[in-house]
């Protein structure tokens, strides 16, 4: 399968690529800097493309089975409209390449609630405190969900949890509906996004992905992706 990654550049990225090369497909990372890009596997084209720009999406989408977003910032409480503009551009290339299969990462903060199960300190105290600081992105990714619900495509949304590095993919839990954890691993979300893409799993739906072993603590959570 021919897949391009838009978001390429960063931590979830960077494994989706890897991990994508080592299944052995051919992978397009789509990225503002192509020159700062590890790029000596064969299977592997790096192309210059700013999310923002719809003519560079366009370019980089043509001539492929399917699109993996994992788009994304650091906390801030501007404005934020990396995820509604970068995925619009995205599925507008789609729908001129005719190409379907598009799976993007959202977070679960973006429900506002917290899963069934979950402790008294997290509902009341944790969370309310992460929506508050992601609020602007939580609020830009609600919109972008909105947009590929309604976007006609093949489209699977992958929500993760709190980012960290795990150095290995672990047996993660993954389900189309609010499930306690609170940390999710880049591997192990790497891996949902190549499995829904590769698979074609979970078609117009979106999922929770939750690594259950080797988390950290909860103050280096909720990093960027």
């Amino acid at each position: 399968m021919k897949i391009v990654v838009f978001g390429a550049s960063g931590p979830t990225g960077l494994n989706v690529v890897r991990q994508a090369v080592a299944r052995g497909q051919q992978v397009t990372a789509a990225v503002r800097r192509p020159a700062d890009f590890p790029s000596a596997d064969p299977l592997l084209r790096v192309v210059r493309t700013d999310a923002r720009d719809g003519d560079s999406v366009a370019a980089a989408t043509a001539g492929h089975d399917a699109v993996i977003s994992v788009l994304g910032g650091s906390y801030t409480l501007k404005p934020v409209s990396i995820f509604t503009e970068g995925v619009g551009n995205i599925m507008r290339a789609m729908a001129l390449h005719s190409v379907r299969r598009l799976v993007c990462v959202s977070s679960v903060c973006v429900a506002g609630t917290a899963a069934p199960g979950e402790s008294l300190l997290f509902r009341t105290v944790l969370l309310p405190a992460m929506l508050t600081l992601g609020r602007t992105a939580y609020a830009d990714m609600g919109r972008m969900e909105v947009a590929v619900r309604n976007s006609g495509l093949d489209w699977t949304i992958v929500r993760a949890s709190g980012l960290f590095d795990g150095a290995t993919i672990t047996d993660y839990t993954l389900a189309p509906s609010s499930i306690p954890g609170r940390y999710t691993s880049r591997v192990d979300l790497a891996d949902a996004l190549l499995d829904a893409t590769l698979e074609n799993k979970f078609v117009g739906t979106c999922v929770d992905v939750v690594t259950t072993v080797g988390t950290p603590s909860l103050t280096d959570s909720f990093r960027r992706r």
